[in-house]
């Protein structure tokens, strides 16, 4: 037997591991109810977090949690489901028009959440809700648990439902055995049980406690596919974040170049890293960064996912290429933005590789493509300049 903790895991991935391991050994994957690192870790194990969870305004989020609810149950209805079991962070944030900061970088907070044909319940610690979010949940009729409570909730939940379609199954041959008995033709009644839905990433603990397949039905999640579709408000508070924080990178390219240029100042890439967060957080509804700012300079610069640190980083060369990619959170949306600069001579390589780059992204700007074209399709349009002119250098 091979073991998993099963809340680490999502049910797809568990499945696909139980397959490989039977057909490498015969042997069986099985859930660990006790996870051995947190064992070990013991009392030395930092604390979960436990940041505030506020509420995000309809000015930024553009429709209500009633309404979201609504169109969810109508997605239940149409699947003749018996609700959906919410796992995913992101998606949770969104559906209760909630925010927190218990990952960072991220506007998320630990939570679970059920929603039914006729309730909502959110699992989250109550030390993270003021008494502005309760009233609030209360008001749209959400109800609100401890967030250790949600495997025995599911579990009893899926129970009570098994229950109800086992009664109503036995109604519907009572009914079907008098209509024998009068003379009347004698078909057995069939009466299909009502599954929960849960997303394709929701962890193998989530639908063990829901009963397995007999009572869960794994799927592209509709508040994932809702929260896509952006209304007018999300889209306007996407572009009027990203206009906000264009400014704060333009001030602060600015000040870079003054600095290395005219004052020839010494300025590492931390430095220049915290100089740019404190100009955008002058900027209205900002929260924080999207990511730890990538602040390189020369052969750093070309480290993907680079993250200078602190008293161990370069010092900025003004004769080297310089890259930033970063990003900020804003109450109305999040950016992410890269620029690649030099504040001398740049090298005949250089500006041919920059230029290659250049191409490709213009190239893909203005490029017509069929509905349903994916990005992976697409990516082509952005490199064929670099791979050609990798071509001709082999030659």
């Amino acid at each position: 037997m091979v073991g998993v903790d099963p809340t680490v895991i999502s049910a797809s991935d568990a499945r696909k591991l139980a397959e490989k391991i039977k057909a490498s050994g015969g042997a069986d994957l099985v859930a660990v109810e006790e996870n051995l690192v947190d064992t070990v870790w013991g009392r030395e194990r930092p604390p979960m977090p436990n940041q505030a969870v506020k509420v995000l305004g309809l000015g930024f989020a553009g429709k209500s949690v009633k309404a979201k609810l609504e169109d969810l149950r109508k997605e239940l209805e149409k699947k003749k489901s018996s609700g959906f079991i919410v796992s995913m962070l992101d998606e949770i944030a969104w559906l209760f028009n909630l925010r927190g900061n218990d990952i960072p970088y991220n506007p998320v907070f630990f939570s679970y959440a059920t929603v039914t044909p006729t309730s909502a319940t959110l699992y989250v610690d109550s030390s993270k809700l003021s008494k502005e979010v309760q009233d609030y949940l209360i008001e749209n009729n959400i109800s609100m648990r401890p967030y250790g409570f949600i495997f025995e909730d599911v579990e009893a939940l899926s129970r009570s439902i098994q229950a109800h379609s086992a009664t109503q199954e036995e109604k519907a041959d009572d009914k079907s055995a008098n209509v024998t008995s009068s003379g009347g033709n004698s078909t057995k009644s069939e009466t299909k049980v009502k599954k929960f839905l849960v997303s394709n990433k929701a962890s193998w603990a989530l639908k063990r406690s829901l009963g397995g397949d007999a009572n869960v039905d794994e799927v592209r999640s509709p508040i994932g596919d809702a929260k896509a579709v952006k209304n007018e408000t999300e889209l306007e508070g996407m572009r009027a974040c990203h206009v906000r924080d264009g400014a704060a990178l333009i001030e602060y390219f600015a000040w870079l170049e003054n600095e290395l240029v005219v004052n020839k100042a010494t300025i590492d890439e931390v430095h220049a890293a915290d100089k740019l967060e404190e100009l955008r957080s002058r900027h209205k509804h900002f929260v924080g960064l999207s990511f730890d700012t990538i602040s390189s300079t020369g052969p750093n610069a070309a480290v993907i996912h680079y993250k200078p640190e602190r008293g161990n980083c370069s010092i900025i060369d003004p004769n080297a290429i310089y890259l930033c990619d970063s990003g900020a959170q804003y109450y109305d949306g999040t950016t992410d933005t890269t620029r690649t600069l030099h504040f001398g001579t740049p090298t005949e390589m250089e500006k041919k590789a920059y230029t290659l780059v250049l191409k490709g992204n213009i190239a893909l700007d203005t490029a017509v493509f069929p509905k349903g074209t994916s990005g992976f399709s697409l990516d082509t349009l952005a490199r064929q300049f670099l791979w050609v002119s990798n071509h001709h250098a082999c030659f």
